[in-house]
């Protein structure tokens, strides 16, 4: 009786899992597996396979049914290979936060006016979609910039959507300190999607892009200002926050300048290389070309070169540039040049400074006083327009002048000043010739009226005489 009953329980058991495998099984994923198909073989791999997502979840039919044909029923749904455009909405059927950055971005609008655009599966696989940690995926930190250089190091592939766009961003990348260190198994480093974002990717000159100009030292900043992320590389992490306060970062953030510098302009965007001793200079020179060609031919060129300091940042720092001024020539303990230099016989270079530091003062005071004459006349009512116009000159000499100070030599600052200090004197004689003459037309004046008065008193005596002759006869 016992051995019976064990018998009839094990066909039930069996019958119960036939019943439980027919209503599991997928026909889809069986039938292909049975005939060889690769991706049968790799979905089992897929994260979706193993969240229990089916073949017919994305491309529609009846996985239960036995039948190829009742499988693949249209009616049921049956998609088959769906076109590249209708990928985003059908991976949104779950995903639809992604879909909806993916669709605002570059990649977005662009599938719906080129099908041959990347879309969802360009860049995560298809059967074979590994999660973003796992670094066999196509998307992680690992692998993210190749699977992006399938397309923009591609020119064949890239002129059918921007002709005019580098198609070797990979290339430098992989020149740099965040390529290297990457290529090396470094997952924390910057890639593509660390600046350009993931799935809403805007063009560079989009403002909303996370590498537009306004917008790329915030960027930057996200791993660079965070000192528990920085720690191991043992770098600096006040860069963004020197930034803000310098001219630099007053005239790109606060002053909209777009022509103002950010970091990319210094360091480089794919190619990102941190600036070394012998390349500042002509890092800085992409902007101020001739303060780097009279800074290459001065003395302090060589010196700077045998101590290995790096040219322009000894002066002006680095990423807290301030505004230049003329008392940075001067040697008091908080001017440039008296951190180096003193005003003694025995510093060669201290006749330079001050000759410099002279010349500078005789032009910006010299202006100053020039236009406290010339509004001294313009109050008393003498037209000096056109000498107060002319020392407009005096500017552009002092442009000049304050530039020649890179060549370290009081010759060119002497020079470029000359003209100017021309234009003051002939501004300050002109104005105190007017005011010299509005005295004299004043005096003029006086001289006149008393006259006039004169006259008319002695007109109005003869009157009186006249009309008393004339009463007596």
């Amino acid at each position: 009786m016992t051995q019976r009953f064990h018998i009839l329980l094990a066909v039930l058991l069996v019958c119960f899992a036939a019943v439980a495998f027919s209503e599991n099984r997928d026909t889809c994923l069986s039938c292909h597996t049975d005939t060889g198909g690769a991706e049968a073989i790799t979905f089992r791999n897929d994260i979706h396979f193993q969240n229990g997502v089916s073949c017919a979840d994305c491309h529609g039919g009846d996985p239960s049914a036995e039948d190829m044909e009742a499988a693949m029923n249209p009616a049921k749904g049956f998609l088959g290979k769906p076109k590249p455009a209708d990928i985003p909405a059908m991976c949104g059927t779950c995903h639809d936060d992604m879909r909806q950055d993916f669709e605002k971005g570059i990649h977005g609008t662009g599938l719906k006016n080129n099908s041959k655009g990347p879309q969802c599966v360009s860049c995560h696989g298809i059967h074979n979609i590994l999660p973003v940690k796992n670094q066999l995926s196509p998307v992680s930190a690992s692998n993210i910039t190749k699977t992006c250089a399938k397309c923009h190091s591609s020119v064949d592939y890239m002129k059918q959507f921007n002709p005019g766009l580098p198609v070797d961003q990979y290339e430098k990348y992989l020149t740099s300190v965040h390529g290297k260190r990457n290529a090396e198994g470094d997952v924390k480093v910057a890639t593509c999607v660390s600046c350009h974002s993931n799935h809403m990717i805007f063009a560079v000159k989009d403002p909303r892009s996370p590498v537009s100009p306004m917008k790329i030292p915030s960027t930057c900043s996200h791993c660079h200002n965070n000192s528990k992320y920085m720690a191991e590389y043992k770098i600096p992490t006040n860069q963004f926050d020197d930034y803000v306060k310098s001219v630099h970062g007053v005239a790109l953030l606060k002053n909209s300048d777009l022509s103002a510098p950010a970091c990319n302009s210094c360091h480089g965007n794919h190619g990102a290389t941190p600036p070394g001793v012998e390349s500042v200079s002509s890092v800085c020179g992409q902007c101020h070309q001739a303060n780097t060609e009279l800074y290459d031919k001065s003395v302090h060129h060589v010196v700077f070169q045998q101590q290995s300091l790096p040219g322009c940042v000894v002066c002006h720092s680095n990423h807290l540039v301030k505004p230049p001024t003329d008392a940075m020539i001067d040697f008091h303990p908080d001017s440039l040049c008296g951190s180096c230099h003193s005003d003694q016989p025995d510093d060669k270079a201290a006749p330079v400074i001050r000759s410099m530091r002279a010349t500078l003062a005789g032009l910006t005071k010299g202006q100053a006083e020039a236009e406290q004459v010339l509004n001294q006349a313009e109050q008393l009512g003498m037209d000096v327009t056109e000498t107060k116009y002319s020392l407009k000159d005096v500017n552009q000499s002092l442009i000049e002048a304050r530039v020649k100070i890179h060549s370290f030599a009081k010759e060119p600052v002497s020079e470029s000043a000359a003209p100017g200090l021309k234009v003051i004197a002939q501004a300050k004689e002109a104005g105190h010739a007017a005011i010299k003459e509005y005295y004299f037309r004043r005096k003029g004046l006086g001289v006149s009226t008393l006259l006039l008065t004169f006259v008319v008193v002695l007109l109005y005596l003869k009157i009186r005489q006249i009309e008393q002759k004339s009463k007596k006869s």
